[in-house]
C-alpha cells in the first residue's frame, strides 16, 4: 500500500487515557517558521521518520502478534482432539518425555568418566585385565625385593661389624704376644742376673718362666688363628651377600622399569586405581550404551509425534515435540495459555500505541499540509520520495 494512501486512511486508535502521559508525542509549531524551508523540512521529515519507525516496529509486533495467536489456536486445536486421538497423541509424548527423562539423568551426572579416560580404556579394552593382574604382580614382586634388599643390607651390617670386632680381638691378641714376651724376656734378664751376679739358684724361675710363656703364647695364638679363620669366613660371606645384593638390585631395578612402563601405558598409578578405573568403565560402558539407545528411541518417538501432530491444524508441531509434558499435563496447558493471552494482550497495546503514533503523525502532515497550502506540493513531494525510499 502506498505511503499517500496510509497518511490519509482512517486508523483505530486507543482512547487518550489508555496510554500515560509521558507516551504522549508533543507536536508544538509555535517554535517552526514554516516559511524558512529547512525548518519546514527538518519538521516535515521529523513526523516522517517517526511513520517510519512506528510502522517498522508494528510490522515486527504483527508477526509476534500472529505466532503468539497461532500458539493459542494450536493450544485450542489440540484440546479440542477426539478422544481416541488424543489418547494416542498423549501415549507418544509419554513415551518422548520418559526417555528424554533418561537422558537428562545421565547427562545429570556428577560422576561420569570424562571422555579422554572412557576412549583411553574403550581402546584398551581387551587387555585391561591382564594389564590389572600384571601391575598386581610387578607391585607384590617388588615389595619382596624390597624385603630382600633390607634383609641383605640388614646381613651386611652385620657382618661389617663382625668384621670389625674380629679385627679388633686379633689386634688386642698380637699386642698380648708383645706383652707377654716383653714380660719374658725381662724375667729372664732378671732371673739371670740373679744367678750369675749373685750365684743363686733360678733354674726353676727360669723353667717356670718359659712354662708360663709357652702356655699364654699357644692360647693366643690359638684364639688369634680362629679369630683369623672366622674373618676369612666373615668377610667370605660379606662377597657372597655383595653379590647377591647386586642380583637382587638388578632384579628390583628391571622390576621397577617394568612397573613404571604398565602405569604410563594404562596411565594410572597403581593395580588398586585400574581396577577402580575398569569397574568404572564397565558401568559407564553400560550407562553409555543405555544412553544411546534411549536418544535413538527418544529420536524415533520424536517423528512419530511430530508425524501425528502433522495430521492436524497444528502451526509449529515442533515446539510442541520439544515439550511432550506440555501435552501430558493440563496445569501446563492452562498455565501456557495464560502466559500466551498476557503475552498477546502486551503485543497489542504496544501495536496500538505505534499505531497512534504513526496515525498522529499523518495527522500532523495533513494539517501542515492545510494550514500551509503554498507548500502542499513540497510536503507531498517529500511523502513520495520518503514512501519511495521503502522506509
Amino acid at each position: 500500500m502506498g505511503f499517500w494512501s496510509r497518511l490519509f486512511r482512517r486508523n483505530k486508535v486507543k482512547p487518550a487515557d489508555e496510554i500515560d502521559d509521558w507516551e504522549q508525542l508533543i507536536y508544538d509549531r509555535d517554535m517552526v517558521d514554516f516559511r524558512d524551508e529547512e525548518q519546514r523540512s527538518r519538521y516535515i521529515t521529523n513526523c516522517l521518520e517517526q511513520i517510519s519507525e512506528a510502522s517498522k516496529e508494528a510490522d515486527l509486533l504483527s508477526g509476534e502478534y500472529s505466532l503468539v495467536t497461532s500458539y493459542l489456536s494450536d493450544i485450542e486445536e489440540i484440546e479440542l482432539l477426539p478422544e481416541r486421538d488424543r489418547e494416542q497423541l498423549n501415549e507418544t509424548a509419554r513415551r518422548v518425555d520418559a526417555l528424554e527423562k533418561e537422558c537428562v539423568i545421565y547427562q545429570g551426572k556428577k560422576e561420569r568418566m570424562k571422555d579422554s579416560d572412557f576412549q583411553h580404556m574403550k581402546a584398551q579394552e581387551g587387555e585391561i585385565l591382564e594389564g590389572i593382574q600384571k601391575l598386581k604382580d610387578c607391585e607384590h614382586y617388588g615389595e619382596l625385593v624390597k624385603q630382600d634388599l633390607k634383609r641383605i643390607d640388614r646381613e651386611k651390617h652385620a657382618y661389617d661389624y663382625r668384621s670389625v670386632e674380629l679385627g679388633t680381638a686379633m689386634n688386642n691378641f698380637r699386642g698380648m704376644a708383645v706383652i707377654f714376651m716383653t714380660a719374658f724376656a725381662l724375667c729372664i734378664l732378671l732371673l739371670l742376673i740373679l744367678q750369675f751376679g749373685f750365684e743363686m739358684d733360678t733354674k726353676v724361675g727360669i723353667l717356670l718362666a718359659l712354662g708360663i710363656v709357652a702356655v699364654a703364647v699357644t692360647v693366643l695364638v690359638v684364639k688369634y688363628m680362629d679369630r683369623e679363620q672366622e674373618l676369612k669366613r666373615v668377610e667370605n660371606t660379606f662377597n657372597k651377600l655383595i653379590q647377591l645384593q647386586n642380583k637382587v638390585k638388578i632384579r628390583y631395578v628391571n622390576n621397577n622399569n617394568l612397573l613404571e612402563y604398565l602405569r604410563m601405558k594404562y596411565n594410572v598409578e597403581s593395580a588398586t586405581v585400574l581396577e577402580k578405573r575398569w569397574a568404572q568403565f564397565q558401568e559407564e560402558k553400560e550407562e553409555r550404551r543405555e544412553y544411546a539407545e534411549a536418544e535413538a528411541k527418544a529420536t524415533y518417538y520424536r517423528e512419530q509425534l511430530l508425524s501425528q501432530l502433522r495430521q492436524y491444524h497444528i502451526t509449529d508441531p515442533v515446539r510442541w515435540v520439544n515439550q511432550p509434558a506440555a501435552l501430558l499435563d493440563k496445569r501446563e496447558i492452562v498455565e501456557m495459555r495464560h502466559e500466551l493471552i498476557l503475552r498477546r494482550q502486551a503485543l497489542r497495546k504496544q501495536l496500538d500505541y505505534n499505531n497512534q503514533i504513526a496515525s498522529k503523525a499523518r495527522d500532523e502532515i495533513k494539517d501542515v499540509v492545510k494550514r500551509y497550502p503554498a507548500y502542499a506540493q513540497e510536503i507531498l513531494s517529500m511523502v513520495e520520495k520518503y514512501d519511495d525510499s521503502d522506509y
